[in-house]
Formats: C-alpha cells, sequence, structure tokens
C-alpha cells in the first residue's frame, strides 16, 4: 500500500484536513464513473475497471496535482 506524507501533501498547497476533503469528493466522483462502468459491463463485457481502492486512488491523484480544487475562504 502506498503512504503519502504531510510533506506530499503540502506540496499541493494542502493541508492535510484538506487534502482529505479533497480526496474524499473525488473519490465520490471515481466512485459513480465505476458504477457507471458496471452497469456498462453486460452490453460490453471488454470495460476494464480499475481494481485500486478508489480512496487511493483519489488521494495519490489530488497529491499529483491531477485534481482542481478551490478553496472558500467563507470562515473569515
Amino acid at each position: 500500500m502506498a503512504y503519502y506524507s504531510i510533506e506530499d501533501m503540502n506540496k499541493v498547497g494542502l493541508n492535510p484536513y484538506e487534502a482529505i476533503i479533497v480526496a474524499a469528493q473525488h473519490a465520490r466522483n471515481i466512485n459513480s464513473q465505476r458504477l457507471a462502468q458496471i452497469e456498462r459491463l453486460e452490453e460490453d463485457p471488454s470495460i476494464m475497471i480499475d481494481p485500486r481502492k478508489i480512496t487511493m486512488v483519489a488521494l495519490k491523484e489530488v497529491i499529483e496535482g491531477k485534481v482542481q480544487f478551490k478553496r472558500s475562504d467563507s470562515h473569515q
């Protein structure tokens, strides 16, 4: 299993709490896409479904900067 440190999260400008929130939202999107693929699996058995854990994929993509996010500074 991959390990991501706090320094990895800081590189993309997130504190650990923000990184987890962004990753959780991204994981929900990935899960929706996978569910849609599973539904289409009967029609097209050649569809490949990624076997990796959704949460780890989401966190990795957040840390690699593949996920766009915007801070809302409404708590001022």
